[in-house]
């Protein structure tokens, strides 16, 4: 269980309280006014001798070729709405008993577990059919989350692809710093991920939430075209060390120019305070997500979980900052690539490298004249939703040289979408400006010896 005491009298105490908290607030956790989605994080507290947990060994593969199971009330719906929790080492999550772990998320209005089921080129057993069917049949949405590093993009996408198998309502991309510069990497393991998983897939990226800090991360992949369909940045405003309304204006500003659903994942680990995790839901909720998730239930304490359950208030008047981030001449960057691949997409030849350089600047001007908007050569707010209106060019990032190529799939007889086969970007050789968040979250397991 994730709640832990000393003693008869507080175990006590501890029981009383979740009672109270289930009469009171258990019909209306799963409520639209619960939207924001949860994540959660490794915990302290770990069995003597562990090495990986219970079901956490590795397996030679990434499941089976069997149908997906899809409990009946699980059949529709958006996967990551309402609250979700993050599961590292199902060890830690109510000793891996999925009837331990529906009471909890029962308890504490828990729609959606996310369960790690794969480390780079290694399966995880404890993503498996059973435990889905398990959770499937309480009324409980699964989905799968594996954290990859981009050196055997293939495997990985298998990996992905062989957890969807087992059926998982969806899968989450935990891609960080190990990313940065992976353009073709990233490209081969989505072809390879969404070739057997198909297009309409729910597929989400867990990725760095400061984009500005991340210059040679390919976003532009990941949240591209063939890419995932929600956005779910890892918004740990106490490893950044900035406030939760901080985090949540920084965030947005940046991730919303790749137009995807932003699913907010807040942090229960290293023990924020109740209030501040009952912030993260309010703003969750005042910026217009769905869902919110959290990182992770093995850290959550009792307080934090009592914080995700209880009812949030609605913000009276509280207006979200919701202003595009601005680039200008000279940024260098992923940013830059999605600006120049919608620039392309409008009719202006330029390269697709990264660099906001005069050729860059100069279309700028002239799709800011061309539209009515301010020619100062400089991509702000205005000028990102006119440029948003254009699909970006799709680019095939590969070592040879240019060249012009037609998109895969083209219908007879359709006029052919054009689609760019280029060298990776120049900015994917750009320099991190800071790594917002402690090491990497979700990298290996910590019970093995690899600590978060």
């Amino acid at each position: 269980m994730p709640v832990r005491t000393r003693g008869a009298r507080p175990a006590l105490i501890g029981v009383v309280l979740a009672a109270l908290v289930l009469v009171l607030v258990g019909p209306c956790v799963a409520t639209a006014g619960s939207r924001p989605r949860v994540a959660t994080a490794a915990g302290p507290r770990r069995p003597p001798g562990a090495s990986g947990g219970v079901g956490v060994r590795p397996s030679p593969g990434g499941g089976d070729s069997a149908p997906r199971s899809v409990h009946p009330a699980l059949a529709s719906g958006d996967p990551l709405s309402g609250r979700a929790m993050w599961i590292w080492e199902l060890a830690f999550a109510g000793h891996g008993d999925p009837r331990t772990i529906a009471r909890t998320a029962r308890l504490y209005g828990i729609a959606t577990v996310i369960v790690k089921s794969s480390d780079g080129t290694r399966g995880w057993s404890q993503f498996s059919r059973p435990l889905v069917e398990a959770l499937h049949a309480v009324g409980l949405r699964v989905c799968a989350w594996q954290y990859v590093y981009g050196n055997h993009p293939l495997r990985e996408a298998d990996l992905g692809a062989g957890a969807v198998r087992l059926g998982a309502d969806c899968l989450v991309i935990d891609a960080e710093s190990e990313y940065q510069g992976k353009y073709v990497s990233a490209q081969r393991y989505l072809e390879r991920l969404r070739s057997q998983i198909g297009a309409g897939y729910p597929l989400a990226l867990a990725g760095l939430p400061y984009v500005d800090y991340h210059p040679a991360f390919p976003y532009s992949v990941f949240l591209g075209p063939d890419g995932a369909q929600d956005n779910m940045p890892q918004m740990y405003w106490k490893d950044i060390g900035v406030t939760v309304d901080r985090v949540f204006a920084h965030t947005y500003a940046y991730n919303l120019i790749y137009g995807r659903p932003i699913y907010p994942l807040g942090q229960v680990y290293s023990h924020p305070p109740a209030r501040q995790i009952v912030r993260f839901r309010e703003l969750a909720r005042a910026y217009g997500a769905s869902g919110v998730s959290w990182w992770d239930w093995q850290e959550a304490s009792h307080r934090a979980w009592l914080a995700v359950s209880r009812p949030a208030g609605v913000l009276s008047g509280y207006v979200p900052y919701e202003a595009l981030a601005t680039i200008r001449r000279r940024a260098v960057g992923d940013l830059v690539v999605w600006a120049q691949e919608h620039l392309v997409s409008a009719g202006y030849d330029i390269a697709v490298d990264g660099r906001f350089w005069r050729l860059t600047w100069q279309a700028v001007l002239a799709f800011q004249a061309a539209h009515g908007l301010t020619a100062d050569g400089v991509i702000g707010p205005e000028t990102w939703a006119a440029l948003l209106r254009y699909a970006p060019v799709r680019v095939i990032w590969g070592d040879g040289n240019p060249r012009p190529a037609v998109a895969a799939g083209a219908r007879a007889g359709a006029r052919a979408a054009r689609v760019l086969a280029l060298p990776p970007p120049a900015s994917a050789g750009a320099p991190a400006q800071r790594d917002e968040l402690a090491g990497s979250p979700g990298a290996g397991a910590p019970s093995a010896g690899h600590p978060r």
